[in-house]
């Protein structure tokens, strides 16, 4: 018995000595890692990202983005250029009514008395449905609330709702993995505006959120077991807290259980996932270029199956042909479709041509092909920074006079473009906003600010005699874009305007083109075939939508650019 004991120890310390040479430690210090003797700091091996829901994962790669098919428009803006794209997710359809009811019923919840006008604000425009010579009422009233049309794609969306739409998914697929691992208790959201879970605030300044905490102070908080304290010396709290109290802190980025933004796809990321090349080719070789999500040069399903001959997407056949004849509909839908009618593309994706055209991300320009970067392109980034004052010592948000400041009605931490200093003495960009940036016109390369220089001409000739009147100067009023004007007078903030220059024909402007202006894509249920080239691009201001205009959400893939096996 003696000897089965000591064997006993024996085989339990050779356990112990055996996990602790497992223990990961820094190849650099040689202190272990994920150890709070060692001060706590942890590592992930094997980190996975999470798909989120809804999402299909799209492996990224290059193609030649722009015109598969002959340009009939004659507009020229989009001239094959080969780029490659990452890794990514996309919504596997396009968002459906149901999912942006459920997003006006929490608005509605949650804005439900001083702030109404947000939900208000978020109402798709369903009077686009209307046409001075159809009959077209009834989907004025019925197509984005009754239960029929639950599986169809929203329209009417604008490009800043849909913007907005994809903000608000992400707080709610973060606060539920929150809520999944018991980081978070589930509760009913309060009914006031700035009191809910919002990722930018929690990752910023969490303890300015109400999270429930249950009676005993120890319920599921929004915080997570802190690993740099030892819960096994400490007894006591500093302050007279508990241990448990003392020893949990909020979740950080680097935590990995937050999942990434979504948003739009760019134009770039939307065609990749359009034209789905993964299902054509062999080691690299393209063996078929695609017109369309599919392989062919028609709309019509070429397979040796009984779907022979159908229709693959929702689209106008020809004039005044929106579904074929009764009893032999071809794409059988006199409206948008479904989201998951038809077949699927190569990626699992539905509906990547024709039903609805789809928004991306990108600011529209003639010319971005002939400049666009080779790795993820897009045009619209205008770089931004909080609006919050941290302490230099401690590194902690300020709580001023002014800490109201910090944060819009609904309790997001306002933004705003990042300043001259932030933007000085660097090479790979100089000011906040490129939206304009290389676009073809004048006013696109002359540096903010930089006006004396550009026009006076008095530091073009400080080294010579030569009379500054003799200088030819820059005319920089002669412009192909209107930059459009952001102090609140400008028509394009939505408002009726007699300067709008539909109506008052403006004055200056040369193009209707904007820095509003955002890129289209797909062909919808009462466009012509050439459309659902996945090449084609239209624009529209942000803050209109349309009858055959939705949207789906994307993330981005994070680490590796493939899935494990």
């Amino acid at each position: 018995m003696k000897n089965k004991f000591h064997l006993f120890w024996l085989v339990v310390f050779g356990a112990m000595i055996f996990a602790s040479c497992q223990r990961e430690a820094s190849n650099t210090t040689g202190w272990y890692y994920n150890d709070p003797r060692f001060g706590g700091f942890q590592n992930h091996p094997g980190y996975e990202q999470e798909t989120g829901p809804g999402l299909i994962f799209v492996e990224g790669g290059t193609f030649a983005m722009g015109r598969t098919e002959q340009d009939v428009m004659f507009q020229w803006n989009n001239s094959p250029r080969r780029v490659t794209v990452s890794s990514f997710y996309m919504d596997e359809t396009e968002i459906r009514n149901i999912d942006y009811r459920e997003y006006l019923y929490w608005l509605r919840k949650v804005y439900a008395t001083d702030f109404r006008y947000i939900y208000r604000s978020a109402l798709p425009d369903t009077l686009i449905w209307r046409e001075r010579l159809a009959f077209n009422e009834p989907m004025v009233e019925l197509y984005l609330r009754h239960p029929a049309y639950e599986e169809y794609p929203v329209v009417g969306v604008s490009w800043v709702q849909a913007r907005d739409y994809s903000s608000w998914r992400t707080d709610r697929v973060n606060e539920f993995i929150l809520i999944r691992e018991g980081i978070l208790d589930p509760y009913a959201a309060p009914q006031d505006q700035a009191k809910h879970f919002n990722l930018d605030s929690y990752l910023t300044y969490a303890d300015n959120l109400d999270l429930h905490i249950d009676e005993t102070g120890r319920g599921p908080d929004g915080k997570v077991e802190n690993l740099y304290v030892d819960p096994s010396t400490l007894k006591e709290g500093r302050r007279g807290q508990s241990a448990y109290e003392e020893n949990r802190r909020w979740v950080s980025l680097e935590d990995g259980i937050f999942l990434p933004r979504y948003r739009l796809p760019t134009e770039a990321e939307w065609e990749y996932a359009a034209l789905a090349y993964i299902g054509n080719h062999y080691k690299e070789r393209i063996y078929e270029r695609r017109l369309y999500p599919w392989n062919g040069h028609y709309i019509r399903n070429d397979s040796r199956t009984d779907d022979r001959g159908q229709i693959m997407a929702n689209v106008m056949r020809g004039r005044g042909d929106n579904m074929g004849v009764a009893g032999a509909l071809n794409d059988g839908a006199d409206i948008p479709a479904p989201v998951r009618s038809y077949w699927p593309n190569d990626f699992g994706l539905y509906c990547m041509a024709g039903n609805v055209n789809e928004w991306v991300m990108d600011v529209y320009r003639d010319v971005t092909f002939e400049d666009m970067a080779e790795f993820r392109p897009f045009r619209g980034n205008v770089y931004t920074e909080k609006q919050i004052v941290r302490d230099p010592n401690d590194g902690m948000v300020e709580l001023t006079a002014e800490a109201e400041d910090y944060f819009d009605i609904t309790g997001k931490i306002l933004t705003k473009p990042v300043d001259e200093e932030h933007c000085f003495n660097r090479d790979n960009y100089t000011r906040a906003d490129n939206r304009n940036y290389l676009d073809g016109d004048l006013n696109s390369l002359i540096p903010e600010g930089g006006t004396g220089w550009w026009n006076d001409g008095a530091r073009l000739n400080q080294f010579t005699d030569v009379n500054e009147d003799s200088i030819p100067k820059l005319n920089t009023t002669g412009k192909m874009y209107n930059e459009g004007n952001w102090d609140g007078t400008d028509w394009g903030k939505g408002r009726f305007d007699s300067n709008n220059p539909k109506t008052g024909k403006g004055t200056g402007m040369t193009s209707l083109v904007t820095n509003r202006s955002r890129v289209y894509k797909g062909g919808g249920w009462n466009d012509r075939a050439f459309w659902m080239t996945p090449g084609s691009r239209r624009y529209l201001d942000e803050k209109k939508g349309q009858a055959n205009l939705g949207f789906r959400c994307a993330m981005i893939r994070v680490g590796s650019q493939t899935l494990p096996e």
